[in-house]
């Protein structure tokens, strides 16, 4: 599988230091409101990268951290009148109902910052130790960005054009604790009313960029196989913790990098004082959860997409062919009667267009293609087909929905007995040319919510 490596700013083969293992950090949501249309983008995007990983035979280490210390949920919790830790509790909640309504598998592991403060300290001490950081004197400590020759790699600054605006930087400065504007904090002192840890540089809280390259040398290792975000991560976030983790490390962070393109909302930039920011659960109220994941593969990962109502709707037409499909094979192969073996060449075609296209940078716009050509196929051939293509035909297309993560509310439902005498009934007055009985109980099983469809195996009985 090839990749576009941020870092490098190409594609490359993506193999794991240890074969068939992958270890992949992403960053997860700062949990002090229900995330935002946006933050599905890479929840959706990384989770389909890890699907198709383990499709392909690979074990995979997925870690997807909760910020659950920040100046937004101290803030929320003042405004409140509860604690920080009570609106990332609720809120973290809040997200994972979001998580498992979009079909996002859990984590192997799903830190939270809190409970990783020991780290964080250590990886603080040894920077300071090593003179990589210092503590100013109100107990901030500030990760030195000139002791790192690296830094801006993953970013590509110029660093020259840094230095020209850390000066306007420093003219701006109130009080100059930092020895140089770029430099970062990795550990803040505490404020009063702000909840804080003892600390060798007095109470205080981790810096933002901190917590991840703490978590991420915990449960990974301290070089992982790949690094994963939004593309408004790559700076600050991103390249700062590169520079502390490498320099805390001795050795490489991540081996690769993916970030997946901005989302906008009917051409503009999401954001409140437009009055177009959207919930993830606001759409899935109206939409259902499921035609968001669809639209977030229609694109290339790393374009731009562009949310817009017209778009959502067409989400949810689509899953509504597919569905329909999967249902229409399990109706033929209840009804088989044809020897034809011709899907299962067809479906061996649409599983290696498929990986082609996943194997090209996660292209999942080709690989939804390639699906809805093998639908095509199936509703051309399934009526000559033998019991065994169409079972063949059913496997592929789980397989191939089932790695974008789709198809996941697929209810099969035992039509009722009732039911089933009425359509029964309705096939011999048909028989009998007995056309107005049979009208009459179709119109009977509509206001029982259900249909009846005419094929040549026999009525199809399906929920309105």
């Amino acid at each position: 599988m090839q990749i576009f490596n941020t870092m490098t700013r190409q594609k490359e083969e993506f193999v794991p230091a240890v074969p068939g293992e992958y270890r992949i950090y992403v960053c997860g949501p700062t949990v002090y409101n229900y995330i935002h249309i946006g933050n599905a983008r890479p929840m959706i995007v990384f989770d389909t990268l890890r699907r198709y990983l383990e499709y392909r035979g690979n074990k995979v280490y997925y870690v997807s951290n909760i910020t659950d210390i920040d100046d937004k949920l101290i803030a929320k919790g003042q405004q409140e009148g509860t604690s920080m830790q009570e609106v990332a509790r609720k809120f973290e909640a809040e997200y994972i109902k979001d998580s498992e309504g979009l079909n996002v598998k859990e984590p192997t592991v799903r830190p939270r910052a809190t409970e990783h403060i020991g780290e964080i300290i250590k990886i603080v001490k040894d920077l300071v130790a090593s003179g990589h950081a210092y503590a100013a004197r109100n107990g901030d400590v500030y990760f030195r960005v000139k002791s790192d020759p690296g830094y801006g790699k993953l970013s590509h600054l110029n660093l020259d054009d840094l230095e020209s605006g850390n000066r306007t930087l420093r003219s701006q400065m109130d009080d100059d604790l930092k020895e140089d504007p770029a430099d970062f904090a990795v550990w803040k002192a505490a404020k009063p009313g702000e909840p804080y840890w003892e600390s060798p540089w007095g109470h205080g809280r981790p810096g933002w960029h901190i917590e991840c390259s703490a978590m991420a040398r915990k449960h990974l290792g301290k070089t992982i196989d790949l690094h994963c975000g939004g593309q408004d991560l790559i700076f600050p976030h991103h390249e700062n913790e590169i520079a502390q983790s490498e320099c805390a490390n001795g050795c490489t962070f991540s081996r690769y990098w993916m970030h997946n393109g901005f989302l906008n909302i009917n051409n503009q930039k999401m954001s409140k004082s437009a009055n177009n920011f959207f919930t993830v659960r606001e759409i899935a109220d109206k939409y259902g959860y499921e035609p968001i994941r669809y639209f977030m593969l229609t694109a290339g990962y790393r374009m731009p997409l562009n949310y817009t109502v017209e778009l959502i709707e067409s989400c949810k037409n689509s899953l509504e062919r597919l569905y329909t499909c999967r249902d229409n094979l399990d109706f033929a192969i209840q009804h088989a009667h044809g020897d034809s073996d011709e899907l299962v060449a067809k479906a061996e075609q649409a599983k290696q267009k498929f990986i082609t296209a996943m194997d090209d940078d996660l292209n999942t716009p080709d690989a939804l293609a390639a699906i809805f050509d093998f639908v095509k196929e199936i509703n051309t051939l399934s009526d000559g087909a033998s019991r065994a293509a169409l079972e063949q035909a059913a496997s592929v297309f789980d397989e191939l929905t089932g790695v974008l993560g789709l198809l996941y509310n697929r209810k099969k439902s035992d039509v009722p007995a009732d039911v089933m005498a009425l359509v029964e009934e309705r096939a011999a007055a048909k028989k009998a040319k007995d056309w107005a009985r049979a009208d009459a109980i179709r119109a009977q099983l509509t206001g029982m919510g259900w249909s009846v469809t005419d094929t040549a195996q026999g009525p199809k009985v399906d929920r309105l």
